[in-house]
């Protein structure tokens, strides 16, 4: 069963989330939008907690894709939500890996940084590629157990 795809922008990501969700639902998935809906100036960040906030209530039945101009301030912001492991990619060796080895449930991406042709690349690669476990879920494993010790 395919996870549910939430996503999220700011006003510089609204073309690539709109392309993207178009490219998404294609492929047979259920996609969430949870904006912004125009490319009127928002703070990222809002829209980085409105998804990971969602994906991190529900890890077991969904991802989430954050997309501003460069993704650095989404993937911030994402990543200060407890659960959420969230990586920018620029390129298809960083979106593999950062399942393969670090189970990544955020894919954050900048839409001032790479066409939506690649970004829909980077998404494909980014959901077929499974978790290798192993050594790996180790090390997602101290991950978490750290952020659970922070107050």
């Amino acid at each position: 069963m395919k996870k549910t795809i939430v996503i999220g922008c700011d006003h510089a990501g609204f073309k690539m989330k709109n392309f993207l969700i178009d490219k998404l639902k294609e492929a047979g998935y259920t996609v969430e939008d949870k904006g912004t809906y125009s490319e009127e100036s928002v703070d990222a960040g809002e829209f980085a907690v409105k998804v990971c906030e969602d994906v991190a209530a529900n890890l077991d039945t969904k991802y989430g894709i954050l997309i501003c101009g460069t993704g650095i301030g989404m993937s911030m912001m994402a990543n200060k939500v407890k659960g959420i492991r969230a990586s920018l990619v620029s390129d298809l060796f960083s979106a593999q890996m950062t399942r393969a080895h670090n189970n990544a449930n955020v894919l954050c991406m900048g839409a001032r940084i790479i066409a939506e042709a690649m970004a829909w690349e980077f998404t494909k690669v980014w959901l077929s590629t499974e978790h290798l476990g192993g050594k790996y879920a180790k090390r997602v494993q101290a991950m978490m157990d750290y952020e659970q010790s922070r107050k």
